[in-house]
């Protein structure tokens, strides 16, 4: 006996989200299954599953603390793997319509690493835990219900390996992590349940990615240099240092400004951009690979926390509830802080209440992260959507601290530990802050 109140967990997805996930129901649950259409390794490469893994990824701050927290030391590994880090106000430099931000000391780690090499890295520690299995090139086809009860009890799956060989697998909990693709309401309303609300801010956003050797330039003691997209400047991209001595660069366009992914139109857009940094420290650098495009159409939120009837045994996180622009970077972020919630709910006297869950779900992952998206997607005059008198008063407001934060490395701190997830909006009106904006 392992003295753990529950018999199996399923989680659906193998990627950063169901990795996180697993390691939380890792502590309550006898056995946690992991079901992925693809191979699962340990090696840091691209995989089908994830077609965005080959551009630049961010961990937020928040994001960065979680993760240490499940597998302490596990930073240390990433920096062995040559993963790069510095503090994410101080060592990054950020670019705004040409100006930079001053440089402050935020005290939080910024850690810039490739994507197959962080979920490698999780994957490997999360399949130490005895309890944690997966099941690999296996494709979930459909949930299973207890006759005449609202109780999932399972999945059913295909095996990819094997034409038509399909089985079921038992669960006292599903967990949907499968990303914003996830056939998981469709397959509820084919049950007879309503439909989940779904929010999107259409961004028409596309980015291509190209890898460099790593160079000295555009900014020798930075880890990565960003030149964000305004609505005065809508183009934008970021140069990161990031592990097997490689950068990095994405640029990205809103709106159908589509980056080229032939090697000259590529230089020429980022020549294009607010500062030429970029383009003049990788116009004679070495390319490692040629361009290649993801488009990303919209912010898609799926409000599960207003459903008044969901079935029990079946929760969602990730990107299968909120699935963010990606230039923010925050979907890694928040889908660790959605594992906070899964584990708490999960841990609790009974089985974990849907409605209670993706309630906390919601104002504890969610909210803040899609209010911070929703209120940069709706700066620009393009993207349709309600500019309600608060996100107008948002915009002003943080139109003013990042002027701030130009002349002034406290308010760029301030500013980067509230978008990295750690600090609360309101440390964004504290008197130290509020002094350096000046009048209205």
């Amino acid at each position: 006996m392992t003295g753990k109140k529950w018999r199996r967990a399923v989680v659906l997805g193998g990627s950063v989200a169901g990795l996180l996930a697993s390691r939380a129901l890792s502590e309550t649950y006898d056995e946690v299954v992991v079901v992925d259409r693809d191979e699962l390794t340990d090696l840091s490469e691209n995989r089908r599953g994830v077609p965005q893994g080959r551009h630049v990824h961010g961990i937020l701050a928040r994001g960065q603390q979680i993760i240490e927290e499940y597998f302490p030391g596990i930073t240390e590994e990433l920096e062995a793997a040559g993963a790069v880090t510095g503090d994410v106000a101080g060592d990054v430099r950020w670019i705004m319509d040409g100006v930079p931000m001053s440089k402050g000391h935020s005290g939080l780690l910024a850690v810039s690493v490739s994507r197959p090499t962080l979920e490698a890295r999780i994957r490997h520690r999360v399949r130490a835990l005895v309890n944690v299995s997966f099941l690999d090139r296996s494709e979930v086809v459909g949930l299973r219900f207890a006759p005449g009860t609202h109780q999932v009890t399972g999945v059913r799956t295909v095996d990819r390996d094997k034409r038509g060989g399909a089985s079921d697998v038992d669960a006292d909990l599903v967990v949907d992590t499968m990303g914003r693709g996830s056939h998981v309401p469709r397959w509820l309303t084919d049950h007879g349940w309503p439909g989940v609300q779904e929010d999107r801010t259409r961004v028409g956003l596309t980015y291509t990615t190209r890898h460099y050797r790593a160079g000295p330039e555009p900014s020798p003691g930075d880890l990565s240099v960003d030149v964000v997209a305004t609505p005065d400047n809508p183009r934008g991209a970021i140069c990161a240092r990031i592990d097997g001595g490689r950068q990095v660069v994405t640029a990205y366009g809103i709106l159908g400004d589509v980056p080229p992914t032939d090697p000259e139109g590529f230089l020429d857009f980022l020549k294009s951009l607010s500062s030429p940094e970029i383009y003049e420290a990788m116009v004679d650098g070495e390319p490692l690979d040629a361009p290649v495009s993801y488009r990303f159409p919209a912010s898609l939120r799926r409000r599960y926390e207003r459903m008044e009837r969901f079935p029990s045994g079946l929760l969602a996180m990730g990107d299968a509830v909120c699935s963010f622009n990606p230039t923010y970077g925050q979907g890694m972020t928040v889908a660790a802080l959605g594992s906070l919630v899964l584990r708490r709910h999960a841990a609790g006297d009974g089985a974990p209440d849907p409605a209670a869950y993706f309630g906390d779900l919601a104002r504890e992952a969610v909210d803040e992260a899609w209010r911070q998206a929703l209120s940069n997607d709706l700066g620009f005059p393009g993207v349709e959507g309600l500019r309600t008198p608060e996100i107008l008063a948002d915009q002003e407001y943080i139109g003013r601290v990042l002027e701030a934060a130009q002349r002034d490395g406290a308010v760029a701190a301030a500013y980067a530990r509230v978008i990295g997830l750690v600090d609360p909006p309101e440390a964004l009106r504290a008197p130290r802050v509020r002094a350096a904006l000046g009048p209205a």
